[in-house]
């Protein structure tokens, strides 16, 4: 039987052989040669209530605290220090000299089971603030550990013993639960909690919300999101961090709830997950919306109430001393969406849920132990009576991460890879952190693992599956992120192939009023990146069918290098039958939109996506109502985007005032023969002396027709524009009068 003893003090004995070999190979202790002892028993009085060995004046070399009386060789136990240790008076046993590590070996946090020794009349409360400072002076600097029982005695002699729940080390991350200790510090945590069902003991005024004196978020795995931590405390935690007489005067009441909402994979159920973790009270109850929903006529809302059972119970039990009761509801929209009072009794289960969950967080007998975390990728479906004060009242946005922010997680997901050796010195996180616009925390797991996936490929032979992995030339090398992010792309990012889809002919100079026109646009991209004032600008390119405009439009989106950039087109609405359907997906690209600190949206031929027909004429009103709308309506805040709508029919949306809806509108134009001979000129297709004859045939012609001129006169384009053949002029002015303009 090994039992360990601080230089001053005595630290917990340990009775399984198998784990006293492995507190000896830890680096987390240095021990010196044993040497065997007697036990004794600490002789009555205030000795038996410090937690102290005692030992012979003559063996202060090997232990510390000696006491007058005690022969050499002995080693005097209070009656809580045997019990523990399993040993009785007379025993030897083989004791050792505990040396604390070099590193940090301070309890950041310590939680502990306290009660009261002796007859118990009535409950006693004791303060918990007392109590921390009782503690602290009793047994500063004394190594405590899980499991260890400490009897101690208070100034007006009431005499109590506590046990040792949690000890956890200044910046341990991970703890090995078998091996929690450490020395009590002045910046030592105290948690007080007293055993279930016991009457003897009250604490009053215990701040025990967090199990962690500090909260790192990189070391939980949140990157990016520590101003949303920062509101979320704020509004959230800093009143039941308070004692309760202080709340209690203020007046104030703690926060039932909070939403967080954002992009699919911004974090949303890991931050929920996470303030599970760090809260100490009751483990989290984790909730999947439909898993509410049940077939049987009210079985749906016993399971919302079901869920505050434990809650309400254990207010009943304990007041305002009641443990936290975290209840995280996943996707809450499936189960709360607005009420809409129809008779139906798909519509009925819904709202009966609403009303129940209502009732339970702010109804006539308020619970207030509880903390409901509700998430959701839409905000706007939920039950307006779910966002007031008292229910869901704080509201938190977990939007995309900035530069920062993908840095953090970046460094987060690849800690371990790092760690392991396995990172190649080239990688560059803050490279990657800049190109990465627009990517979710989840996406960017998802490029660490692609990334991760190349460098294992070079390992393995599809020739020879059996052949062993060389590890020590595994390297995930910068060239595998940059792969890993053409092959992973943002949900939310500018998707580059259909803007080339717009120009499939590339662009070509088209002159100076073409110039003009993507020049002035080009302003308005700078405008929208650095002007604080500005918002919302909005632009329409106008002209003639086939002239280049959305050619135009998908140039600026490219030229721009703004994370997010999306067309809408009559074709992108092929499918949705009714207007109402089609209003729906208008309001979804920008809501979108405004997720994204910098977007352009591209309203592709807007008389097309109001259904005009110039027969009447006749357009969709609700469409038309839908436009103007979300082009008056301004982006949230910090966040801008750049609208460019382009049009064949511009008398038409002159004469429904739709143009007024924009702040800037140019012009782009046919071709002149000086635009078509530098275009040709460019394309190279024709002879040098055929040049001027096809220009001048070209005058007033659209760019789009003069691709089709081109391609229908050559028959063959790859021969034509690779060089190897010329456009003949005759050839090309039969085509023109065949085609017409």
């Amino acid at each position: 039987m090994k039992t360990y003893i601080n230089p001053t003090l005595y630290s917990k004995p340990n009775l399984n052989p198998r784990l006293s070999l492995k507190i000896l190979r830890t680096p987390f202790s240095s021990l010196v040669p044993a040497t065997m002892h007697m036990i004794v028993t600490t002789p009555a009085g205030d000795s038996a209530f410090t937690n102290h060995a005692y030992c012979s004046p003559s063996d202060l070399p090997t232990f510390a605290v000696p006491q007058s009386g005690r022969k050499s060789g002995h080693i005097a136990l209070n009656a809580t220090q045997q019990k523990q240790a399993g040993v009785s008076v007379g025993d030897q046993v083989s004791a050792t000299r505990f040396i604390p590590p070099e590193e940090c070996f301070n309890l950041a946090l310590l939680k502990i089971e306290i009660e009261l020794l002796g007859k118990r009349t009535k409950t006693r409360q004791v303060d918990a603030v007392f109590l921390d400072e009782l503690l602290r002076n009793k047994f500063m600097y004394q190594v405590m550990m899980a499991g260890q029982k400490v009897s101690f005695k208070s100034d007006g002699g009431r005499e109590y013993v506590f046990t040792v729940h949690q000890a956890a080390v200044e910046g341990q991350e991970k703890v090995d639960a078998d091996l929690e200790r450490g020395m009590i510090s002045s910046g030592t945590y105290f948690i007080f909690e007293t055993p279930k069902g016991s009457n003897g003991l009250k604490i009053l005024n215990q701040r025990k919300i967090f199990t962690q004196k500090e909260l790192n978020l990189q070391k939980l795995g949140i990157g990016g999101l520590n101003a949303e931590f920062e509101s979320i405390f704020r509004r959230a935690f800093a009143s039941r961090v308070l004692p309760h007489h202080v709340v209690n005067k203020l007046g104030i009441k703690h926060v039932k709830g909070m939403l967080l909402y954002g992009p699919p994979g911004t974090g949303k159920t890991l931050v929920a997950r996470q303030i599970g973790k760090i809260l100490n009270g009751k483990d989290p109850k984790i909730v999947n919306g439909p898993e509410v929903l049940d077939c049987y006529v009210g079985e749906s809302e016993k399971n919302v109430r079901e869920l505050f059972a434990d809650a309400e119970q254990d207010q009943i039990v304990h007041g305002d001393e009641s443990d936290l009761h975290v209840i995280i509801f996943d996707e809450i929209d499936a189960i709360c969406k607005k009420r809409s009072g129809s008779s139906r009794d798909s519509s009925r289960i819904h709202d009966n849920i609403v009303n129940t969950l209502l009732t339970k967080m702010d109804g006539v007998e308020p619970l207030n132990n509880i903390l409901i975390i509700g998430l959701t990728n839409r905000k706007e479906l939920l039950d307006e009576a779910l966002l007031r004060p008292g229910r869901l009242e704080v509201q938190i946005q977990i939007g995309l991460p900035d530069k920062k922010g993908r840095l953090q997680i970046l460094q987060i997901h690849t800690n371990k890879i790092k760690e392991s050796s396995y990172l190649a010195p080239d990688v560059n996180l803050r490279e990657l952190a800049t190109r990465a616009e627009n990517y979710s925390g989840a996406e960017l797991e998802g490029v660490v693992r692609s990334a991760v996936s190349f460098a294992f490929n070079r390992q393995l032979s599809l020739d020879d599956l059996k052949k062993p992995v060389d590890e020590e030339n595994i390297k995930v090398t910068m060239d595998d992120f940059h792969r890993a992010l053409q092959e992973i792309r943002p949900t939310y990012g500018a998707l580059a192939e259909e803007l080339e889809r717009c120009r499939l002919n590339g662009i070509v100079n088209c002159g100076d009023r073409h110039r003009h026109a993507y020049d002035r646009a080009m302003l308005l991209v700078e405008q929208v990146k650095s002007s604080e004032g500005s918002p919302l600008v909005k632009c329409l390119l106008e002209g003639p069918s086939g002239t280049g405009k959305s050619a135009l439009a998908a140039t600026i989106g490219i030229h721009s290098r703004f994370p997010f950039v999306r067309i809408i087109s009559a074709e992108s609405m092929i499918g949705l039958h009714d207007e109402r359907a089609k209003c729906v997906h208008l309001e979804n690209v920008f809501e979108e939109a405004y997720k994204s600190q910098l977007s352009i949206i591209i309203l592709d031929d807007v008389e097309r996506l109001m259904e005009f027909i110039p027969i009447g004429p006749r357009f969709s009103t609700m469409i038309y109502q839908t436009l103007w709308g979300l082009l008056k309506r301004f982006p949230p805040k910090g966040n801008k985007l750049l609208v460019i709508g382009t049009t064949s029919e511009f008398e038409f949306l002159d004469s429904i005032r739709f143009c007024k809806t924009f702040s800037h509108t140019y012009n782009v134009p046919t071709l002149t023969s000086e635009d078509a001979k530098k275009v040709l000129e460019q394309l190279q297709v024709f002879a040098d002396e055929d040049i001027n004859a096809a220009a001048d045939a070209l005058n007033d012609m659209p760019i789009q027709k003069l691709y089709t001129l081109i391609e229908t006169a050559g028959q063959c384009a790859k021969p034509v524009y690779s060089g190897k053949k010329k456009i003949n002029i005759s050839d090309f002015c039969n085509c023109l009068r065949d085609i017409g303009r």
